[in-house]
């Protein structure tokens, strides 16, 4: 089968909510796409994510009961689970700072000292308003030193969820796009038991779901109607 374009696999792209039972999907070629997934821009570059790629038919019944049994999941082949760890920061703050260690000898020690600053001295003083009090005591200075000066704002425990959900579901997006293009077929889903879900994943109290994806092959009552959007007109502002 021959690649589709970006144009083309977005296109292609639906939430398929059937898949074919009779239509097998290659193991290998989902890993591929999540390799894809993982090379999506990220804030930071911390790469806050995980992606837990369900074959195990046990583990896919148990998933697809605490999706409420909705059929993109228990019709699913397979299913990819990307997971937000905001908690890994200082791992991913100390793989960056080891990386631009190892592979920048002999480069501008100026601009190779910037970089470590911002991920040893920057990023970690964000990263610290994941507890709730440093992140609220922030939040104060933050917006005071905004009365005088362009600042950054989003410095609250919940915002920084908010940042890794978005670089997070960028992935995603990776992901589904990368499946399209191979004509393989997906369903995004929202409607889980979280607490259930990361019980059976084993998951770390502070880790979150970010969405369950079905992955296989479309029938075509799969595809709940024809595409709708909102007219481009209305979502479009030209400034």
């Amino acid at each position: 089968m021959k690649e589709k374009t970006v144009s083309e696999a977005i296109h292609f792209r639906r939430s398929v909510r059937i898949f074919d039972p009779e239509q097998s999907i290659k193991s290998m070629v989902v890993k591929k796409c999540i390799e894809q997934a993982s090379l999506a821009p990220t804030s930071s570059n911390l790469q806050l994510w995980e992606f837990y790629h369900i074959q195990s038919k046990d583990l896919l019944n148990n998933v697809a009961k605490v999706c409420y049994n909705q059929p993109a999941a228990k019709t699913a082949q397979e299913l990819v689970i990307p997971v937000v760890r905001v908690d890994l920061w200082p791992n991913r703050i100390q793989s960056n700072v080891d990386h631009i260690k190892n592979s920048n000898k002999g480069s501008d020690e100026k601009k190779i000292k910037g970089a470590l600053d911002y991920y040893q001295k920057v990023i970690p003083k964000l990263y610290k308003g994941t507890s709730r009090l440093r992140g609220f005591f922030h939040s104060l200075k933050i917006n005071l030193d905004g009365l005088k000066k362009v600042t950054y704002r989003e410095v609250k425990t919940n915002d920084l969820r908010v940042v890794g959900h978005k670089s997070t579901a960028l992935a995603a997006q990776n992901f589904m796009l990368s499946m399209a293009a191979l004509g393989y077929d997906t369903c995004p889903m929202e409607g889980f038991d979280s607490v259930r879900l990361k019980a059976l994943l084993k998951l770390p109290k502070k880790a979150e779901i970010s969405m369950v994806i079905g992955c296989g092959i479309r029938k075509e009552e799969g595809l709940y109607g024809e595409r709708f959007r909102i007219p481009f007109e209305e979502v479009y502002f030209k400034k």
